[in-house]
């Protein structure tokens, strides 16, 4: 089946042009002619897997729109046939419930709330490289998935604040979170350990971790998790470019370009120095606003993100309904 045949790419205004006319993100639309069922869609996807594929690598993020995904099995065929490895969810912060096959709700924290712009667990060794998000239900108003290319935050992060970044590349970071065995709801990392280990073991606890490079520090049933130093910036083969691969935004908690709340001590330098460069993460902060792109999600909207190359986040929701859930891939 020939690329042009199905799908066929289409412009919105929300996106974004790169330097060398490539859009950001690419928008896949069916082809005007195509009888549109999923089976035909699923066909489509694992005949065509080379070419979406490097567009990915090109556009950072592609855009499925129009296609008759309507349930979270429809989501989860979507899924199979893009043949991607499947990466367990061990050692992630966030809340997240098992739906069917291997879909998962996105980040469960309170709707309202916004989510800072990060790479899916940076802060382990072993993380996901592709991510694939569906809407199941459309918001009303705001909750949108931001992304933005993250070897732009880099490049201008570099230029504007070159000894910060000068000491990030030195010493990577440290990531550190403290978590009883009971899950926290209000909080975007709100697992406990036993939900983030998939055990009450302490004893299998310590061993997932260390898979992941952690190692936990227990008082009671209170467990210090740390993890580091860690890399804050990777050079990615496939694009040829740098990225600002790290949590640094969550890390520091919920924030805009003119005030940081709620500043977690979940972060430090890997020489164990803290960091204290508050003007520089409001500017980092800033940048990624003024850099992203956010395109208001439709029913059925499948988008897949290139994690090694491009950071997501969640705007807070402003009018339900919204329901978006995900998958992991390698």
């Amino acid at each position: 089946m020939a690329t042009g045949k199905f799908f066929r790419q289409v412009q919105l205004p929300h996106q974004k042009s790169l330097d060398d006319g490539v859009l950001f993100p690419a928008v896949l639309n069916p082809n005007e002619s195509t009888t549109l069922q999923l089976s035909t869609f699923e066909e489509a996807i694992r005949a065509n897997k080379p070419w979406l594929e490097s567009l990915l690598v090109k556009s950072g993020a592609i855009l499925f729109r129009g296609f008759p995904v309507v349930s979270p099995s429809d989501f989860n065929n979507v899924i199979e046939a893009f043949g991607f490895p499947e990466l367990p969810y061990v050692g992630g912060q966030a809340l997240r419930t098992h739906v069917v096959g291997r879909v998962y709700t996105a980040n469960e924290s309170p709707l309202d709330k916004g989510i800072p712009f990060h790479h899916e667990m940076a802060y382990v060794l072993d993380f996901p490289t592709k991510l694939i998000f569906f809407c199941e239900e459309e918001p009303e108003k705001g909750g949108e998935t931001p992304i933005v290319l993250s070897h732009i935050i880099y490049e201008k992060m570099k230029e504007r604040h070159p000894d910060f970044v000068a000491k990030l590349e030195k010493h990577g970071l440290n990531y550190i979170k403290i978590a009883d065995d009971g899950d926290d709801p209000s909080s975007s990392s709100g697992n406990g350990w036993k939900s983030a280990y998939k055990t009450d073991d302490k004893n299998v606890a310590e061993e997932r971790a260390a898979k992941q490079g952690m190692r936990i520090e227990w008082t009671g049933n209170v467990a210090k998790m740390i993890v580091g130093p860690l890399p804050a910036t990777r050079f990615d083969k496939e694009s040829n470019k740098k990225t600002w691969f790290n949590s640094l935004a969550v890390a520091y908690g919920v924030s805009t370009s003119e005030k940081i709340e709620n500043r977690s001590s979940s972060l430090e330098l890997g020489n164990g120095d803290p960091l204290v460069d508050d003007d520089v993460v409001k500017d980092m902060f800033k940048i990624m606003e003024e850099e992203c792109v956010v395109i208001p999600w439709k029913k059925g909207d499948v988008l897949l993100v290139n994690n090694l190359t491009v950071l997501h986040s969640r705007r807070p929701l402003i009018k339900p309904p919204r329901r978006v859930l995900a998958s992991l891939c390698k």
